[in-house]
């Protein structure tokens, strides 16, 4: 895990070019260029200051692009996110705004990216990595979650299997400790390939690493990892501490942190904090 002055490269990095920026949900719709009307479930003055725990470290020369309940750091080359990082509140849970289900190219990117005919007929899911159901508080999140920069080629037995399991246990949490930080994203060892016209690379596996503050104050962390294959052995056969995370992944999470702070929590991890079975 990198040292505190860290996140202040992160936050430079974000904000000095490093990628587009389309939006976030301090900023709100009205700093969004888009022709179609906004709802939002909840005003933006109602969301709690916490902006900013869910990144991971950047190296400076990512592709960022932010969007109004998300951001993300995009791989041109390989048409899929780095990884995809976003904030969840218990009180984003219960928007009623319906699933976009049109999967479309990102306006905020320029270059190179998938189409969802890459997809079709591929034998792989689009898989989110921001899901529909963490963004049915505003029409613009919903139509921003399907934007296919937001999406992997996925294994459809583990997308409506446990990488489902984990966006449900996840809300389920949110409710609980009232924030949820995420971050989520492709693991990519040399690859299983690629699919359609635009070679959209298709990842070995996926991670999710989760961050909350217990009612005492004192923060609690863990991280999962997903091979993207069928299989569904529970849960608590995916689970790891984030320091274990961070050696398979390669990136550092939750950077924003006191140093202390992440010293202490990502080392291990507790099942039942997650209220997770073995």
């Amino acid at each position: 895990m990198q040292k505190p002055f860290y996140a202040l490269v992160l936050f430079l990095g974000i904000f000095l070019g490093c990628g587009e920026t389309s939006g976030n949900k301090q900023q709100g719709a009205e700093q969004t260029a888009s022709p179609e009307s906004v709802q939002t479930f909840l005003p933006a003055t109602s969301k709690q200051a916490q902006h900013g725990l869910e990144l991971p470290y950047s190296y400076g020369n990512e592709n960022i692009i932010e969007h109004m309940g998300y951001t993300l750091s995009y791989n041109e080359r390989h048409r899929i996110p780095n990884w995809v990082a976003w904030e969840l509140l218990s009180s984003e849970l219960y928007g009623d705004f319906d699933r976009a289900e049109k999967f479309t190219p990102d306006p905020a990117w320029k270059g190179r990216q998938a189409y969802d005919s890459d997809y079709s007929g591929s034998g792989y899911d689009r898989g989110h990595m921001a899901p529909s159901g963490d963004m049915k508080w505003s029409s613009q999140t919903m139509r921003e979650c399907f934007y296919l920069t937001n999406v992997c080629p996925q294994h459809h037995n583990l997308n409506s299997g446990v990488w489902n399991d984990l966006e449900k246990q996840t809300r389920k949490e949110a409710k609980y400790y009232g924030t949820i930080w995420i971050c989520c994203g492709p693991v990519i060892d040399r690859g299983k390939g690629t699919i359609g016209r635009n070679k959209v690379l298709i990842p070995d596996g996926f991670f999710k690493a989760l961050l909350a503050r217990r009612k005492d104050g004192s923060y609690t962390s863990i991280g999962f990892y997903f091979p993207n294959e069928a299989g569904d052995l529970g849960l608590g056969r995916y689970a790891m501490s984030i320091d274990e995370l961070e050696k398979l992944t390669g990136m550092d999470f939750f950077v924003n942190l006191d140093y202390a702070v992440q010293e202490k929590i990502e080392k291990t991890y507790d099942l039942w904090d997650w209220r997770i079975k073995k």
